[in-house]
């Protein structure tokens, strides 16, 4: 998170993290084409002669103000292979919230996990607790003939009340369920953070006088002058 005092914005990164292929650069492009113009930008791609994400896919939104801010969400995709784990390390570090998108194909199980796996590594290296980290899963490609549902992951993933979404995001079947998950949970965390903070910089009040003095111990004390 970074704030931008002077031209009053609020910059929040969310990373889309998971295995190759799963449809983390899919979400963004369908993302990109309902956003209109005025409140998003160029869909920025870096990819492979093969058309797989060489090292990130980025696109920022613009959304509407919150407390005098105007919220900008930098959404990224990480590279899914694994000779690229550097790469994703580096555009995991500073996400204030994550969506992980699981592929929902049956023989796709171990590759999720091992993706699940290595982020929560990334993340416990970098110092991030996991716990306190916004995510949202999404368990993709639920269109694909026996495709295990976001409720088969709970249990796979041990997923403590993390919300799970299934999508098919080729035809933007829960792409946007899933940004405005992780956006009210990213925004969520923030206010309560700034809740707390301004609770506990709260002035104490006056402890009240051990001995509380009485109208008629001053009357006393006036008549005996």
């Amino acid at each position: 998170m970074y704030i931008n005092w002077q031209l009053r914005e609020l910059n929040l990164k969310i990373v889309y993290y998971g295995p190759a292929m799963s449809g983390k650069t899919t979400n963004l492009e369908k993302i990109y084409a309902r956003v209109p113009e005025n409140r998003r930008s160029d869909l920025v791609s870096l990819k492979t002669h093969e058309d797989r994400t060489l090292f990130f896919d980025f696109l920022q939104l613009e959304l509407g103000k919150i407390s005098g801010l105007t919220p900008k969400l930098q959404l990224y995709t990480v590279p899914g292979q694994a000779y690229y784990e550097a790469s994703r390390k580096i555009v995991l570090r500073g996400a204030d919230g994550i969506v992980f998108v699981a592929d929902a194909a049956p023989n796709r199980v171990s590759d999720n996990l091992t993706a699940w796996k290595d982020m929560k590594r990334h993340l416990s290296e970098m110092g991030l607790p996991f716990e306190n980290l916004p995510v949202v899963v999404q368990v993709n490609k639920q269109d694909l003939p026996g495709a295990l549902s976001p409720e088969d992951y709970r249990p796979l993933l041990a997923l403590n009340g993390q919300p799970a979404i299934g999508a098919i995001a080729i035809r933007q079947v829960g792409v946007f369920e899933t940004l405005k998950t992780i956006t009210q949970s990213v925004i969520g965390q923030l206010q309560n953070q700034a809740r707390s903070s301004k609770a506990a910089h709260k002035p104490s009040p006056a402890p009240a006088p051990s001995h509380p003095v009485s109208p008629t111990t001053i009357n006393a004390r006036e008549q005996g002058r």
